[in-house]
């Protein structure tokens, strides 16, 4: 018998504009029945460009760890089960893609595609190579100012991220060491040479944090010795699209890293000019 009268509703498609803001995620099911609702995972997205951080619940303890050289094994092996990656969202023919030109697990077999749709109290994303679904939430967050940069390293060509949403801002950077395509990074970490090679491996930096009058302060790091530590952004030459920030080098010495702008979205004025921030150093 025909059904009269139903009518079934169109999926309520976002556009990547209207998802800028940041997103938390509740839930992921995967094809072979497992799920997951306790990984923290935090998606910040700009006008294209977006980052990610993903931890498991049960982080081990970081106390008196100041640095990369003082990782331990069981901190590595712990370090290597995150995910994390940046890049630019793109959208074709029904799906968006999250190109990573910045991941924290080395690069994986299968892009990273998938649908999303509206729901009344969320946002659901089904993947395209890998049935999963998703459940996203959009966090109550200012959208005031907004800008995105992509970074380049003129000295070794190192990547990076920075994107500003209100007072949130979340950072990425690309790790020096090579990694191979399609294993695990904890795979990567537990094979390697020297424990060097394998802190290494795991220094790939993705944090997220608050910007207060005190300076730009990181709440949360995929590396946790970085966590409370201060990046403050400031224009080195505005004119030479160059900007500095605060980070340690692999024994915990402060630097003041400068960054080449390759890209800009939104606006600039929401990284304040040399003498604005107080210095980290």
């Amino acid at each position: 018998m025909a059904n009269i009268g139903l009518r079934i509703e169109p999926k309520r498609e976002p556009t990547i504009e209207a998802l800028a803001g940041l997103w938390s995620r509740s839930l992921i099911d995967w094809p072979d029945g497992r799920s997951d609702r306790t990984t923290f995972v935090n998606w910040m997205q700009g006008p294209s460009y977006y980052l990610d951080l993903r931890q498991p619940a049960d982080r081990p303890d970081f106390r008196g760890v100041e640095n990369l050289r003082a990782l331990q094994p069981e901190q590595l092996d712990w370090l290597a089960t995150q995910e994390g990656f940046a890049g630019e969202l793109h959208y074709a023919d029904g799906f968006f893609e999250w190109r990573r030109e910045i991941d924290f697990q080395p690069q994986a077999i299968y892009s990273d595609q998938g649908r999303l749709w509206m729901e009344p109290d969320m946002m659901v994303e089904e993947g395209k190579d890998i049935p999963y679904i998703e459940h996203w939430h959009r966090e109550p967050v200012n959208l005031d100012p907004v800008c995105a940069l992509r970074l380049d390293d003129p000295a070794d060509g190192t990547r990076a991220y920075l994107m500003r949403l209100g007072s949130l801002f979340m950072y990425a950077r690309a790790r020096g060491a090579a990694v191979p395509a399609g294993l695990h990074l904890q795979e990567c970490v537990k094979g390697a040479a020297s424990l060097t090679d394998a802190q290494d491996l795991v220094d790939c930096e993705i944090s997220q944090g608050i910007v207060t009058g005190a300076g730009w302060i990181i709440q949360r790091s995929s590396l946790p010795f970085r966590e409370k530590a201060r990046i403050d952004p400031v224009w080195a030459a505005k004119a030479s699209g160059t900007i500095v920030l605060s980070d340690v080098d692999a024994d915990g010495n402060h630097v003041a890293q400068s960054w080449k702008i390759l890209d800009a979205q939104g606006a600039l004025d929401a990284f304040p000019a040399a003498g604005k921030v107080r210095s980290a150093f």
